[in-house]
């Protein structure tokens, strides 16, 4: 197998466990609220991340002591930042899957694509007319996918939600842009990990009580062991290193179409293990989403969208 297909099917794989990733994210809250499983399986995902550190960092000899302090100062505030803006966004997330579907928590999710060059303005960077085509196909099909034929007044608060989920996702993008060229990022990406997982369980207790959740017992984190351990091991921590050792080989572009799929991942599990079922319309909105997200991708001036599970 040539190294370019293998890293394609790496991706394809990258992309595969996120999406499924919703499912488990959808079913651990059957014992767990929202803050309780996303501070869990977020600090399995550094545990995960220590040996691939440990395995592919490389120590620079031909740095001076000065540039390793001030790199690790970087690295320490990068960690921080990513890991304060993984926390709101990974629970907002959580919180809106419990209210949604898989489906449509994969798609809304996957919009952050397209809202981080449009929060790039706010930076002074130009946005693409590209990109304009691609906020309103994606703004239809959000409006297809969420709203009913029966007018706003049904909307499923999980979809709202979920999008402003998207947006913080976008925010977190934005800082992992400015922080990885200037630092390792697996190692930032475990740091940030720590961070939001400490960080939700620390909340865990006034949020999850609000949402009608009891505080997590060793019963209930022991009964909800596989979503727990699919979304932190997998998601977290291998998909994440995946994405590392495959994108080494593979041509961007076609990395950034492939994971695109996730949001389709997402839809097939949803209705394959949860039964979820979808109408003509909501199909019909899903389609101009994902185009929407595919043509987002292709190479322009935007930042680089780095994905943080």
């Amino acid at each position: 197998m040539g190294k370019k297909l293998k890293s394609d099917a790496l991706l394809m794989l990258t992309a595969l466990i996120w999406g499924t990733s919703f499912v488990a994210q959808k079913e651990g809250m059957d014992l767990l609220g929202p803050l309780a499983f996303n501070g869990i399986r977020t600090l399995i995902g550094a545990i995960v991340l220590i040996p691939v550190i440990l395995l592919f960092s490389k120590k620079d000899d031909s740095k001076s002591p000065e540039e390793r302090k001030a790199e690790n100062k970087t690295l320490i505030i990068g960690g921080v930042c990513c890991g304060l803006a993984l926390c709101l966004a990974g629970n907002v997330q959580q919180i809106g899957i419990f209210y949604t579907s898989v489906s449509h928590s994969g798609f809304i999710t996957a919009l952050y694509v397209v809202i981080v060059p449009i929060l790039g303005l706010f930076l002074k960077k130009r946005v693409p007319f590209i990109m304009w085509c691609c906020v309103i196909a994606s703004a239809i099909g959000l409006y297809l996918l969420c709203i009913p034929a029966s007018g706003f007044g049904h909307v499923n608060k999980g979809d709202i939600i979920i999008l402003l989920c998207a947006v913080l996702f976008a925010v977190h993008i934005l800082i992992i842009d400015y922080f990885s060229p200037k630092v390792d990022g697996t190692k930032m990406s475990c740091i940030q990990f720590f961070i939001a997982g400490i960080l939700s369980l620390i909340l865990m207790g006034p949020v999850d009580s609000a949402l009608g959740f009891d505080l997590p017992t060793l019963t209930a984190v022991t009964g909800s062991w596989l979503p727990l351990l699919y979304s932190g091991v997998l998601s977290c921590g291998v998909a994440y290193t995946l994405q590392i050792v495959a994108q080494k080989d593979a041509d961007p572009t076609v990395a950034s179409m492939i994971l695109c799929l996730e949001s389709v991942f997402a839809l097939i599990a949803g209705m394959i293990i949860l039964r979820e079922m979808m109408s003509p319309r909501e199909v019909i909105g899903c389609v101009l989403m994902f185009a929407a997200i595919v043509v987002a991708n292709l190479p322009t001036k935007q930042p680089n969208v780095i994905k943080q599970d």
